[in-house]
């Protein structure tokens, strides 16, 4: 396939800490990155009294069903609130269109519905508005940012801070992952736990940014393709979702996210040499689900990067992927958070390896403005 073309060398280091003045490509998205063991530290510290509080006003709410909006990358971190919701709670939940309630002048019945909010800047006008009216509406209004001073913080009931501190790259990095352990929280909180499973995840987050070489390999494979496809179930699929993007956000090609099972309805007729696969399972269901997928992807000579739990690799044996990368065993309710090192790692290396600079990626901004 073209994607093994023999790559030029890198134009500089992308491994390591990021020491020096930001001055390099990608020095403040690869800062951003490096930070997460830190940042994820610092909400299991400091946030979690705060988001138990919020937990605790919401269950005595008693809320029937749920909806969740988010913009981009947030919008992943809601889809994997959803899974959350549905599994921990039992609790029904969809995912809002905003332009329902801000263009359409739409105004439902939302009476003891839990709306929840993800963005990390609180400042994208739609959802701004939508919130306002979901709470006009009856809804109890939850928002997630990293901004909790911000419109959004201010239109919602009740706010989540994760806690993340100032993010200057475009693409967002450790205010997602930010967002998916403060979501997490709040769930496991709703349904009465302790956040337990959530306690290893600086150390796996850490462990999985030391594996960067690796990731830098699997950019250099790849670094030629101008298509790929980015599958998942389950809780993985969010993080398919959240890995497209970022690499069609840096490196301007086309990446397509799909549901592992959705990808067997259709899509898999496009899957070719020239296409490859990025899979990502964690321990559990999804994993489970994904398997024959891969053994369809495998009949069809499909070129696949396998990015799975160590667990999953070594169960699996090999066959299922042309390429793996191993991630530190975790649950698979809070695999995503570590999943989303690696994709973003990626994303990062390959816009560097195909010359540009995903600190500013073209004709995007750090806060897009929708209505």
């Amino acid at each position: 396939m073209r994607a093994t073309r023999e790559p030029a060398p890198p134009s500089e280091p992308v491994t390591g800490q990021v020491t020096g003045p930001v001055a390099a490509r990608g020095a403040l998205m690869r800062a951003e990155i490096d930070e997460q063991p830190l940042v994820l530290s610092r909400l299991l510290d400091e946030g979690r009294t705060a988001i138990g509080s919020v937990a605790a006003a919401v269950r005595s709410r008693r809320p029937r069903f749920a909806l969740l909006a988010g913009r981009g990358t947030s919008d992943h971190a809601a889809l994997y609130a959803k899974y959350l919701l549905e599994v921990r709670l039992g609790l029904p939940c969809g995912l809002v269109s905003p332009s329902t309630l801000t263009g359409y002048g739409a105004r439902p019945d939302l009476a003891g519905v839990l709306w929840i909010v993800v963005s990390q800047s609180g400042g994208s006008p739609d959802l701004v508005d939508s919130t306002a009216a979901a709470r006009a509406c009856g809804a109890i209004t939850v928002a997630v940012t990293n901004a909790p001073g911000s419109p959004l913080g201010r239109a919602a009931e009740f706010g989540v801070d994760v806690l993340a501190g100032p993010e200057l790259a475009v693409a967002a990095t450790k205010s997602y992952t930010a967002q998916l352990l403060a979501l997490y929280l709040l769930v496991d909180a709703l349904a009465g736990g302790d956040g337990e499973l959530a306690r290893p995840l600086p150390v796996t987050v850490a462990e999985a940014l030391e594996r960067a070489d690796e990731v830098w390999a699997c950019a250099q494979r790849y670094r030629f393709v101008e298509r790929l496809v980015v599958t998942g179930r389950g809780y993985s699929y969010p993080s398919a979702r959240e890995g497209a993007l970022k690499i069609m956000e840096t490196s301007y090609l086309s990446a397509h996210a799909f549901s592992a099972a959705d990808l067997l309805h259709g899509p898999l007729a496009m899957i070719d040499t020239d296409r490859p696969v990025i899979a990502v399972a964690a321990e559990g269901v999804g994993a489970a689900a994904l398997d024959p997928v891969l053994t369809r992807l495998h009949e069809r000579d499909a070129d696949v990067l396998l990015i799975a739990d160590e667990r999953v690799l070594a169960r699996w044996g090999g066959g299922r992927s042309t390429v793996e990368l191993a991630l530190p065993a975790v649950a698979e309710e809070v695999a995503p958070v570590v999943q989303a090192v690696p994709l973003q790692l990626l994303a990062l290396t390959m816009s560097l390896a195909r010359g540009h600079d995903p600190d500013t990626p073209r004709g995007l901004a750090k806060v897009t403005r929708t209505f």
